[in-house]
């Protein structure tokens, strides 16, 4: 038994293909990757960034794909390095239907990563109304803080997001 943590070595044709499963989530490849589950594939592999699948597929707006990760047990809170969930990589993108596939299949309306920062925080950077809509009807907290302590109106203010603070304001508040 070794005392080196470091993981094995990967040799080329392994590279390759994780390579081309990453390539398929971008890409929107369905059918390739519920191959590749069938054959065990795990939904919930990363990338060097963090990124996983299912992250890959919604922040370039691939919907089929998003649903067979999803199914194979792609874990829609599994954020990335950078502290981002799929939905709000969905919300960055302005992406909607991303948005309704992720929270249909139970991601957490208010989930994050270790900076607190929330999909509707996000889509209020980038005023993006009708993703913080969307948000906003499925529950989310218009009063959370991220751990900075900024509040989703706060963000989007300083970003110069001209209606998401309006929304904001008129939004309803969520009950504890």
């Amino acid at each position: 038994m070794s005392d080196d943590p470091s993981p094995p070595a990967l040799d080329a044709e392994t590279l390759a293909f994780a390579g081309r499963v990453f390539q398929f989530a971008r890409m929107g490849h369905a059918d390739e990757l519920a191959e590749l589950f069938g054959q065990g594939l795990p939904a919930n592999i990363r990338n060097d960034k963090g990124d996983s699948l299912l992250m890959l597929a919604a922040y370039n707006g691939q919907p089929d794909a998003v649903r067979v990760i999803l199914e194979a047990g792609g874990d829609p809170e599994l954020a990335n390095d950078r502290g981002q969930t799929p939905l709000a990589g969905a919300a960055f993108k302005g992406d909607a239907g991303i948005v309704r596939i992720l929270l249909d299949h139970g991601a957490a309306v208010d989930g994050s990563g270790g900076d607190g920062r929330t999909a509707l925080m996000v889509a209020a950077m980038f005023d993006r109304t009708e993703i913080m809509e969307l948000l906003l009807a499925s529950g989310a907290d218009p009063d959370r803080r991220d751990a900075a302590g900024k509040s989703a109106a706060e963000m989007a203010q300083a970003m110069g997001a001209q209606n998401a603070p309006d929304l904001l304001a008129r939004a309803p508040r969520v009950r504890g």
